[in-house]
């Protein structure tokens, strides 16, 4: 709202003409304002010296309020779709496929399971769902949801957009009193057979949405089943055609597990590597298997460390997208990493880090 005042003031004395200055007050309690325009005419009020005629005068003008900018996401976020089914009321799917895809010698089983959703659930690649297992917990309730990051592109592993597909380590380790312990939710899944019925939630979350340039730089950091939002982007990205989203730019893959036979979906990265060799690089962390020129276990951030200057120059350009999902200390080695390469160009990482963040630049997702 502006306003303007305009005042008229004439003074009135029997004596000279010569004004000397004069001070004069009116009292707030004698001013009514009134929708609109606003006016004031006082009858003459005497001074010590002179009469003093006041007449006010105060338009108000409307103004348009002032918008809110928007920031626009750099993220394919346009039309994303969440919580359509909750906890309460879940969406039951039925299992398609559910085989184990880490040899009989790996330290620990990991599942790929297929759900069916008749299109039901319309999910974008690194959002999440939620999954309910059947029975009670302890205290006699509904076993609560547990949430784990989508493994198929938003066609699913069927191309028909009506399937959704996990990839599910089983949880089983022995307590400190020596009692073998077995998730609830990860056993129940794994132990699914086709044709079985599954509660489903969802889907869920945005941070991990992919980035709509085609030609973005995306490097992708994974531990064991972190993998999962990954090849969901892979898909879509080298085994998918789609008349909006043609992928030209560079994905680069980092995936840390234990050993050798713990490794997922190696078949299909060596056809992406194949199909597209110059949009796609992957590096193999193997810890109890590689090691570094130090004789040091090579973890995922150690693997990134040989190729430490090539990414902090890409994390200087404006169009290269980090995404981390798996292990939470994965996290604090790549810090330990880009402190020291970004002090030498006079920058404090974490800072910058920081706006890596705000710009949708950094996404993290670890357990």
């Amino acid at each position: 709202m502006a306003s303007t005042l305009n005042a008229a003031v004439s003074l009135t004395s029997s004596k000279s003409s010569s004004l000397p200055a004069t001070s004069c007050a009116i009292a707030p309690d004698r001013i009514r304002f009134a929708k609109g325009a606003f006016n004031y005419k006082s009858n003459n009020v005497v001074t010590s010296r002179r009469m003093v005629s006041v007449r006010a005068e105060v338009t108000t003008t409307d103004t348009p309020p002032v918008k809110k900018v928007e920031k626009e996401s750099k993220k394919n976020e346009e039309g994303v779709i969440t919580n359509k089914y909750r906890p309460k009321e879940p969406y039951t799917g039925k299992v398609l496929l559910n085989t184990k895809i880490t040899a009989d010698d790996a330290p620990g089983e990991t599942w790929h399971m297929v759900f069916s959703h008749q299109g039901e659930i319309p999910y974008r690649e690194g959002q999440s769902v939620g999954v309910i297992a059947d029975g009670i917990d302890k205290n006699g309730k509904p076993n609560k949801v547990r949430l784990y990051s989508i493994a198929s592109s938003a066609l699913g592993d069927l191309g028909n957009s009506e399937t959704v597909s996990l990839c599910v380590k089983r949880l089983v380790y022995t307590n400190d009193a020596g009692e073998v312990v077995k998730g609830v939710c990860s056993n129940f899944l794994c132990d699914l057979k086709p044709g079985s019925d599954v509660k489903l939630t969802g889907p869920v979350g945005k941070e991990m949405l992919m980035p709509k340039d085609p030609n973005a730089t995306v490097i992708m950091l994974a531990t064991g089943t972190g993998i999962a939002p990954f090849r969901s982007f892979l898909w879509k990205m080298f085994f998918e055609k789609h008349d909006d989203y043609k992928f030209n730019g560079l994905a680069w893959l980092f995936l840390g597990v234990p050993t050798t036979s713990s490794l997922l979906y190696t078949d299909e990265f060596d056809k992406m590597k194949a199909k597209a060799p110059e949009n796609f690089r992957v590096d193999y962390a193997i810890s109890r298997e590689q090691a570094n020129d130090k004789g040091e276990k090579m973890y995922i951030q150690t693997r990134m460390a040989q190729y430490a200057p090539e990414l902090w120059e890409l994390l200087k350009k404006d169009n290269t997208f980090v995404y981390m999902c798996g292990l939470k200390g994965m996290e604090k080695g790549i810090d330990d990493i880009m402190v020291s390469l970004a002090a030498n160009d006079g920058i404090d990482w974490f800072d910058y880090k920081k706006q890596l963040k705000k710009a949708e630049q950094w996404n993290v997702e670890v357990y």
